[in-house]
């Protein structure tokens, strides 16, 4: 067995006795933080997953004093319940949690082929596995992502699933030229291998937008990105997440990850700084053009001032703006 990380950063909680690492063709990745009723259900979506591929899973807890998660979680990978095991990921952190489980998969997993993301406030469809694997051998894709179904606390809520930030990016199945989110993904151990550690960029740790980062990085690196509509998880939306100034600050959150992206893609070439700021600008002085154009189509002024508070987000990101939505979490 390769040890892990000699930093101290990554620790194994416990995992399956005898488990065959060998014989493991798929990992899924699931990170947690301080939900261990949700990570328990997600689980057990996962245990019920109907497919002929030999997986395993890798809860990666983020909270490492008390560990709630990985405790809730341990009984199952003892008893043999559930093929895997539970890390503590110690440095705090979104990206912190998704590069200690990457690694351990490499480190601990020398044959699989997809590694799988899911999060603790997400079921997946039974059907949710061998989907995504199906659609990466049949698409020739390297990575691909599928729909967050968001399942609204209060039914009342609903009407909020076609704003763009619940929204999926696309409809139909797939090769597409970009992708967005690590909440519902595979990725090739190819990419994993070819990018290499640390996957995700720290300094998006608090604010998100390290797996778009690292997206848009693939994508430029020649990798091919796909999406599998039929291979669904169903995400849960607290209240709290259809608040306007929720909605407001994710927009603007957006909007500012879009901008560090795109400069990270353009460093090296001339005048990045500018043309990334002059997109800005132009998106931004395009905006509410593009607003009445959606208002018109759906009716609904909240998905309309969606482009608005994107395009400000951008030009803040110039000023060194930056939402961590994620330093609160019981806020977001």
């Amino acid at each position: 067995m390769i040890p892990l990380p000699s930093d101290g950063s990554v620790s194994i909680a416990g995992r399956t006795p005898r488990l065959d690492v060998e014989a493991v063709e798929a990992v899924i990745t699931l990170p947690t933080f301080k939900r261990p009723q949700q990570v328990l259900e997600t689980l057990a979506s996962l245990r019920a997953q109907q497919t002929g591929r030999r997986f395993a899973v890798i809860v990666m807890e983020n909270e490492a004093e008390a560990r709630a998660g990985a405790k809730a979680a341990l009984p199952l990978f003892e008893r043999g319940e559930m093929s895997g095991l539970a890390i503590i990921a110690h440095e705090r952190g979104n990206c912190s949690a998704y590069n200690a489980g990457w690694q351990t998969a490499i480190l601990q997993f020398p044959n699989f082929r997809h590694l799988l993301v899911i999060d603790d406030d997400e079921i997946a469809d039974p059907q949710w596995l061998e989907r995504m694997c199906h659609a990466a051998e049949t698409l020739g894709a390297d990575i691909v992502g599928g729909p967050q179904v968001p399942v609204f606390a209060d039914p009342a809520h609903a009407r909020w699933a076609e704003h763009p930030v619940f929204a999926p990016p696309y409809r139909e199945t797939g090769r597409v030229p970009a992708l967005y989110s690590s909440g519902n993904l595979l990725v090739g151990r190819n990419v994993l291998i070819a990018m290499g550690p640390p996957f995700l960029d720290l300094r998006f740790n608090f604010m998100g937008g390290g797996d778009s980062d690292f997206l848009s990085r693939s994508a430029q690196k020649g990798f091919v990105l796909g999406w599998c509509a039929e291979a669904k998880v169903l995400e849960t939306v607290p209240a709290r997440r259809i608040e306007a100034d929720w909605i407001r600050a994710r927009s603007l959150r957006n909007g500012v990850i879009s901008t560090l992206v795109e400069k990270k893609k353009r460093a090296g070439t001339p005048m990045a700084g500018a043309k990334v700021l002059l997109k800005s600008l132009a998106l931004l002085a395009a905006s509410p053009f593009r607003g009445l154009i959606r208002l018109a189509r759906t009716g609904s002024p909240d998905i309309a001032i969606y482009p608005v508070h994107v395009a400000l987000g951008r030009v803040l990101a110039e000023f060194g703006y930056a939402n961590e939505q994620y330093r609160q979490p019981e806020k977001n």
